[in-house]
């Protein structure tokens, strides 16, 4: 129990009340969910982004673009943090300040892949890191196709990036139809073998995942919440940047100072500077010194 609270872990059994609804009508999931920041809100829409660990840098573009673009309408985005289209599913989501969960194939204290690391902090801060596996529990091939049934029952809809044909992310697809889910693919190339197993998912009949609002209208996002949204977004992207601009003058500002200052991601932070700059109101005179440009 002093390890769990020095990691900040707690347990949910299945018989709490916190315990996600989406899984407990389910005879298979887990007793204990082993948490590391807080659980998904059953009340919110989800959608789960799963893909090709070995990503294109087209599906890798896709993933970020889909899960960010989804998370500033209010849909948390679940995933499996794995290496590719999870991690960048949930890297989009911390983006654009939305909240993200990751189910993970070891105990919640075990950064698996360690090249998410970063993911891997910030994710506690904005969503959640879950498991039904104890702390310090390894991550074991075996563990992985059975955590997929977690990923697509915590969502409403899965989305695939890319796949092949013999794709992991086609398990969580199989779990998703039997829950009852719904499922769109990211159309592909003909011949492009990650684009294979999208392509005969949607020749089975799986959604066409060519645009954000397709998947919006799929999850019932009235057109006056997505304008009412949208214009929220457009004020907190204005008035985030002034935080940025505010921060700054015209003696060079390195960037990590920003950071400090600022009370938003670094991700964020980043996207700000470059508009900034795009805008003429700020420059970059050496690399990640910023300063206002007197205009």
């Amino acid at each position: 129990m002093k390890y769990m609270e020095r990691e900040e872990i707690f347990c949910c059994p299945k018989t709490s009340r916190a315990y996600p609804d989406r899984l407990r009508c389910f005879d298979d999931m887990p007793e204990y969910l082993y948490v590391k920041g807080k659980l998904p809100d059953s009340r919110k829409k989800s959608v789960a982004i799963v893909g090709a660990r070995m990503c294109s840098s087209y599906g890798s573009s896709q993933a970020y673009y889909f899960a960010k673009e989804l998370s500033r309408f209010g849909i948390q985005i679940i995933s499996g943090m794995a290496r590719g289209v999870d991690g960048w599913a949930h890297r989009g989501a911390l983006d654009g300040g939305g909240e993200t969960f990751a189910v993970l194939g070891s105990g919640p204290d075990i950064c698996y892949p360690r090249q998410n690391i970063d993911i891997y902090r910030r994710i506690p801060l904005q969503g959640g890191i879950l498991s039904e596996y104890e702390p310090q529990t390894p991550a074991l091939p075996r563990h992985f196709p059975r955590r997929n049934r977690i990923i697509s029952a915590l969502a409403d809809l899965v989305l695939v990036i890319e796949a092949g044909k013999k794709s992991g992310s086609l398990i969580t697809v199989n779990f998703a139809l039997e829950q009852g889910r719904t499922v769109y693919a990211l159309p592909g190339r003909l011949g492009d073998a990650l684009s294979e197993g999208c392509n005969n998912l949607i020749f089975e009949g799986a959604g066409i995942a060519n645009s954000v609002d397709i998947i919006l209208d799929e999850l019932q996002i009235s057109d006056k919440l997505k304008a009412d949204l949208e214009a929220k977004s457009n004020f907190r992207l204005a008035s985030r940047e002034e935080m940025v601009y505010s921060c700054l003058d015209l003696r060079p500002k390195y960037l990590e100072e920003i950071f400090l200052q600022v009370e938003l991601n670094p991700g964020e932070i980043q996207e700000i500077l470059l508009k900034l700059e795009l805008k003429g109101l700020v420059a970059e005179p050496v690399k990640n010194y910023y300063a206002r440009t007197g205009g």
